[in-house]
């Protein structure tokens, strides 16, 4: 039955496959852009460079940033967002006005899907809800990896979401909410269980089909994905299509909630930029005897230093948490060494 289910949901993703518009075509734009493609989907790119025969090369449709009305004029469902964190709201404000301008010429009332997949969240999760129209839904992600650890196989590796926003209706971050009060479930790769249902801590099971209903943040409004509107359903069912690509990709579907992204990636992903770059700045080379895990502690080193400073400064800038880390870090460091003058003094 689990099979049947997967085979209907991947018919129904090549039935009716997605236009996808990249904006930042980069190395990890490229990434993804490659793998969305192999679903079938459309996908047109854009960037400040000029990458059209490399897109070419990929099967992707390129148009310059400078041309971004061309760009909107693609018939997309989804436009991805894969800047840098430090240009990220730049690129959303150049972008909301000729968004706002494009739905206002389809006179439908409906905008595409706007998913962002950086490596922190509650900072463009609210840029995104200040800027960007009313008509644009939004999708928080963070692929836990990226051309290189991903290069072989996606299988395994987390993909971290928030539904953000649906047919004007912000959802409740709490929902999204791993080992938590919540329902919210994923299906993971392959096990065709319902990615959709949530429900508040606050709200009794027995009041909501937490498979089937949402609720609104502010207000507690329940929501049915079934309402009585063509844009709400239409909406819905654009969101998951998307996550099934990184699902079919057999992906480790995390629901979370920004802000305990956030939370959780400065005392994970943040810490083990900041000890890299830190081990990066002695000079660390390798010698003749090197310990195995000396060599662990180089290729920290050379993973963390092979991104980009920009990543590594957004990391801190736009994660609330970061500075917490770095002053605990201090004190475990004091701390260690505090200790070692106990001990010689105590040898003495």
């Amino acid at each position: 039955m689990l099979a049947a289910i997967r085979r209907e949901k991947l018919d129904a993703l090549r039935s009716k496959p997605l236009n996808i518009g990249v904006v930042g075509f980069g190395r990890f734009g490229q990434f993804i852009a490659q793998t969305f493609h192999e679903h079938a989907c459309k996908v047109v790119a854009t960037s400040r460079s000029d990458y059209t025969d490399l897109a070419r090369g990929m099967g992707v449709t390129y148009i310059p940033l400078s041309n971004l009305e061309q760009f909107l004029q693609e018939d997309l469902d989804v436009i991805v967002l894969a800047t840098s964190i430090v240009s990220f709201e730049s690129t959303v404000r150049s972008l909301a006005p000729q968004l706002q301008q494009h739905i206002i010429n389809r006179g439908d009332g409906r905008g595409p899907l706007i998913v962002d997949v950086l490596s922190v969240k509650e900072h463009p999760r609210q840029i995104m809800l200040d800027v960007l129209p009313k008509e644009c839904d939004i999708l928080c992600t963070h692929p836990m990896f990226g051309p290189d650890s991903g290069k072989n196989s996606w299988h395994g590796l987390n993909f971290v979401y928030e539904r953000t926003r649906i047919d004007g209706v912000i959802l409740d971050q709490s929902h999204e909410n791993v080992g938590g009060t919540s329902s919210a479930t994923s299906s993971g790769s392959g096990s065709g269980t319902s990615s959709r249902g949530r429900t508040l801590s606050s709200t009794s099971k027995d009041d909501v089909d937490d498979t089937d209903s949402f609720v609104e943040s502010g207000s507690g409004k329940i929501h049915s994905v079934h309402e009585n509107s063509e844009a709400h359903i239409e909406g819905v069912d654009r969101m998951e299509r998307f996550l099934s690509i990184w699902e079919e990709e057999g992906c480790r579907m995390v629901p979370l909630s920004c802000k305990a992204h956030d939370a959780y990636a400065a005392n994970s992903q943040f810490i083990t930029h900041l000890m890299g770059r830190i081990l990066g700045a002695q000079g660390l080379e390798p010698t003749p005897i090197d310990t195995k895990g000396f060599e662990s502690v180089l290729k920290l080193v050379g993973t963390t230093t092979a991104d980009s400073f920009d990543l590594f400064y957004g990391l801190y800038k736009y994660n609330q948490n970061s500075m917490q880390t770095i002053m605990n870090l201090r004190d475990s460091m004091d701390d260690v060494v505090q200790q070692l003058k106990e001990t010689e003094d105590n040898d003495k």
